[in-house]
């Protein structure tokens, strides 16, 4: 009986899951609530952020205000005598303790600091290379979904081949048993058809651990356990890139890609800081107003001052002469750590250039990978069917048709890899021009059945 080895794997997936299943759409959903990466992501953000507005604070009036009470104790009295005679001529008695109470205010407004706004300038430009790094994370997200999804996908394909394969090699195994034992084979082929079926039986274990582990990683993402995926329908549209250009790809993943925008950033956050460093040469200006009151009492006796309150209004100028060299040291400083920025940014440029270029050829050549893959299925059925015929009829043997399965779950398992990549390289290819959304999912989404 010849052994269409493909329908068979279809039909154990089939029986092996639920007959309902989850979509990408579904996963993504998931993972954009559950997915502590991106939550990661976004706190970092958020605290980022928080440094604009405390830069800009200190450029705003600040408002304080005071009271103390305190208390003195004395011991004792006070005697004064007549420095002629002797005699005591007045004592003055202890008066106890003593309390003062002291209310205070003050409020200052920067009127010119070079050195904080530059700070504040600096600031926003790392929120907003913060802001670029989080949508880099959402579009990681749509990368990270997808993978972990295909990859289900893959190794459920795996399994079902291997058990296809461990089932074939099964029958040919009891084939040649029973030949063998009515005289018409040697038990070579016996041996040889039991080891092919033995390794495959272990085969089977392994694409069984490899699913259970593309599950959990799934689930890693989503939070959720990882039920019945929908699979991609045969008929996919192998269409190559728009603009069929890589030149134009590259030039939009230069301009748009959130890393390299992130980077820009925070070159101009370094370019803010030294001149923040610079300002420390330069003098300040601070408008102040002070309020002060006080008033003092005795214990042990009716004096009671209160001093008049007073308030105070200036300017004051500062100017900074010299701190040790502190200064210069920043200012050098500044600028290492801007020639650290620029160096990291041109590090990027040239990572996403490459990355651009690979995922533009990987689909280009994912086309005829996966033509290709597929008629090398057809062919190895064909082959299949042929050696089967051939060895029932005695010019083929035991080992042509053992190769002949072989070569057909070879063949099987890479037009299935194929398939499930050329997708992937598409959307890893819109992640490298930063041009990643929810649209590639959803459209992703459509070819799934």
């Amino acid at each position: 009986m010849r052994l269409k080895l493909l329908s068979l794997a279809l039909a154990l997936s089939a029986i092996s899951l639920p007959s309902h299943g989850e979509d990408l759409l579904d996963a993504y959903r998931e993972a954009r609530a559950n997915d502590p990466v991106l939550s990661q992501a976004d706190a970092q953000r958020l605290s980022v952020g928080e440094n604009v507005n405390q830069a800009r604070a200190l450029l705003l009036p600040q408002l304080s205000a005071g009271l103390s009470l305190s208390q003195t104790t004395s011991s004792g009295s006070s005697v004064t005598r007549d420095p002629n005679t002797g005699q005591v001529v007045q004592t003055t008695a202890n008066p106890g303790h003593s309390r003062t109470r002291d209310i205070s205010g003050n409020l200052s407004q920067t009127v010119l600091d070079l050195s904080k706004i530059a700070d504040l300038k600096a600031a926003h430009s790392q929120a907003s290379a913060q802001d670029a790094l989080y949508q880099a994370a959402l579009q990681d997200l749509f990368v990270r979904v997808s993978t972990a999804y295909f990859n289900v996908l893959t190794s459920q394909d795996a399994l079902a081949f291997a058990k296809a394969n461990e089932e074939a090699y099964k029958q040919q195994y009891e084939q040649s048993d029973q030949r063998f034992k009515v005289g018409l084979s040697a038990i070579t082929d016996v041996y040889q058809a039991k080891s092919f079926y033995e390794s495959a039986k272990a085969q089977t274990i392994s694409a069984s651990n490899t699913l259970d582990d593309a599950r959990e990683a799934l689930a890693q993402i989503t939070g959720k356990p990882t039920g019945e995926l929908k699979k991609l329908r045969d008929d996919l549209p192998m269409s190559p890139p728009v603009p069929n250009d890589q030149k134009a790809w590259v030039d939009q993943a230069l301009q748009n890609n959130p890393n390299i925008l992130s980077e820009k950033y925070s070159v101009e956050a370094a370019e803010h800081s030294i001149s923040a460093a610079r300002a420390g040469h330069l003098p300040t200006i601070n408008a102040n107003v002070s309020y002060g009151k006080s008033a003092t009492w005795y214990q042990n006796s009716n004096l009671h001052f209160r001093q008049p309150s007073s308030t105070t209004i200036g300017l004051t100028l500062s100017v900074p002469i010299f701190e040790g060299g502190a200064t210069q040291s920043r200012v050098r400083q500044s600028i290492y750590q801007r020639d650290a920025a620029q160096d990291t940014l041109e590090v990027q440029r040239r990572q996403v250039t490459r990355d651009t270029l690979n995922y533009y050829r990987s689909v280009i050549a994912g086309i005829s990978q996966v033509e290709a893959a597929k008629s090398a299925v057809d062919a190895g059925q064909k082959a299949l069917d042929a050696t089967r015929a051939g060895f029932s009829v005695g010019t083929k043997t035991i080992l042509d048709v053992l190769t002949a399965i072989q070569t057909l779950t070879s063949s099987e398992s890479q037009y299935s890899q194929a398939r499930h990549q050329f997708i992937l390289d598409k959307l890893l290819l819109k992640q490298a021009t930063g041009t990643a959304d929810l649209k590639d999912i959803e459209s992703i989404n459509a070819l799934l059945e």
